[in-house]
């Protein structure tokens, strides 16, 4: 296997007007561009050539946009699957798996393919960026930024909802360099979006940049190339849960790249993305034809998201409306929006651990959930090439080699209505 070449040799393009322009100085949206959209990133090497497993997600790195490797990573990885897919009829199902395996080669001690975000967008700053990283999240992507930022002494503040930050815990005790935030306990994902917006206005702060971020995309379209890669072709139907949708758009900008690739066929792969009910926007928005996210009041919203078990799939603006987003995405793949319920989530989930050996995260069981619903109801073909993303996994197989936990708690809890210059007192205060 060749070794990698850095910085990986990229440019950034506008899904609008098609202009292409250097990434420098942490660009996220096309500047003085009055349709809103996402960047594309456009990779010389139109081919991808994968490096040796040695070197973890960086063995991707021809189509990641990175300046460094960082230490500590894992690849997504995928199998065929033998005992699931035979319960479902499925010839050829074929799981991505991210998380805790270590018998499959799956070694992402935060046991999310969050971890994909995370070294990439890292690895997209360069050495000398002296910025500190504002990330909010509802949990997995900010212990994944937390490990992956404190392994590598980069400076981060994360912004989580109170109510999920039971979902920030470590296996070793993290470096100073990353400090939580937190709005009050009754506050969901929108509200820590919020207080991060605030904090990226002061000087000294960059914005991760969320969907906006090629880093962030490229990184989690990991998961279509192992699987593309391993099994020889682009799959037929991708099954993921979703939450702003933005794996979802990673894994079509992916399936494009494979095509220009040339070798491994020339389909588009169809989405099938889902949503833990009550909280669907994006399945309600797409069930009616809409292409803008429906209005959602604060205190409904904030009323769902407390009765999900997958907490992760609780953003309220996701990514949905904007050129290249996750309309776009499912318009363009014929794709489906399905919700499942807390109860059918957790049969799918044992019946996975019962037929694979590993527990899986809630989204994940949404997603597997969907699947199981789109075979009864002849959605999928039992000779379909077909890729589930299990977007996380060996969590209590890896809390129990663990021992003791590390938490991460909150260096200041603040109220979503706090003043600018109030907010500027107390990060100043803590940082």
């Amino acid at each position: 296997m060749s070794e990698i070449h850095l910085p990986t040799s990229y440019h950034l393009k506008s899904r609008v007007t098609g202009n292409e322009f250097e990434d420098k100085n942490w660009i996220l949206e096309a500047a003085g561009e009055p349709t809103p959209s996402l960047l594309s990133s456009v990779y010389d090497m139109p081919r991808l050539d994968v490096k040796d497993n040695r070197f973890g997600i960086y063995q991707f790195a021809d189509w990641l946009p990175i300046h460094r490797i960082l230490e500590g990573s894992s690849a997504p990885v995928t199998y065929k699957s033998e005992r699931f897919g035979d319960l479902l009829g499925l010839q050829n199902l074929y799981i991505t798996f991210s998380g805790y395996w270590p018998e499959k080669g799956a070694l992402m001690r935060t046991c999310s393919f969050k971890e994909t975000e995370a070294y990439s967008v890292c690895a997209r700053m360069r050495p000398e960026q002296d910025h500190i990283l504002v990330v909010a999240s509802a949990g997995n992507t900010a212990r994944a930024f937390a490990r992956v930022c404190s392994d590598n002494k980069i400076p981060l503040l994360l912004s989580v909802p109170f109510d999920t930050i039971d979902a920030l815990w470590f296996d070793a005790p993290l470096n100073d360099c990353v400090t939580l935030i937190s709005p009050p306990p009754g506050s969901d994902y929108y509200d820590a979006i919020h207080l991060s917006n605030l904090v990226c206005q002061l000087e000294g702060f960059i914005p991760e940049g969320g969907a906006k971020n090629i880093a962030r995309r490229d990184g989690m379209a990991t998961t279509v190339l192992s699987a593309t890669t391993f099994i020889g072709q682009i799959p037929d139907s991708y099954f993921q849960a979703v939450g702003s949708g933005t794996g979802a758009i990673a894994a079509w900008e992916a399936n494009q790249r494979l095509i220009e690739d040339g070798r491994f066929g020339n389909h588009k792969m169809k989405l099938h993305l889902s949503q833990n009910l009550p909280f669907e926007p994006i399945t309600a928005a797409w069930d009616a034809g809409s292409r803008d996210i429906f209005f959602m009041d604060d205190q409904l919203a904030r009323e769902q998201v407390m009765q999900i078990d997958a907490k992760v799939l609780s953003n309220r603006k996701p990514p949905y409306s904007l050129v290249g987003g996750l309309y776009d995405a499912l318009a363009d793949t014929d794709g489906t929006m399905v919700s499942m319920t807390n109860e059918e989530a957790a049969e799918a989930a044992l019946l996975f651990e019962v037929n694979e050996g590993i527990d899986i995260h809630p989204a994940a069981a949404i997603a597997t959930a969907s699947l199981m619903k789109a075979v009864r109801e002849n959605q999928v073909q039992p000779d379909e090439v077909v890729m589930l993303n299990i977007t996380g996994g060996g969590e209590e197989r890896f809390r129990k080699e663990s021992g003791v936990l590390h938490y991460l708690k909150p260096a200041l809890v603040i109220r979503t209505e706090v003043t600018f210059a109030e907010l500027e007192d107390e990060i100043r205060r803590i940082i």
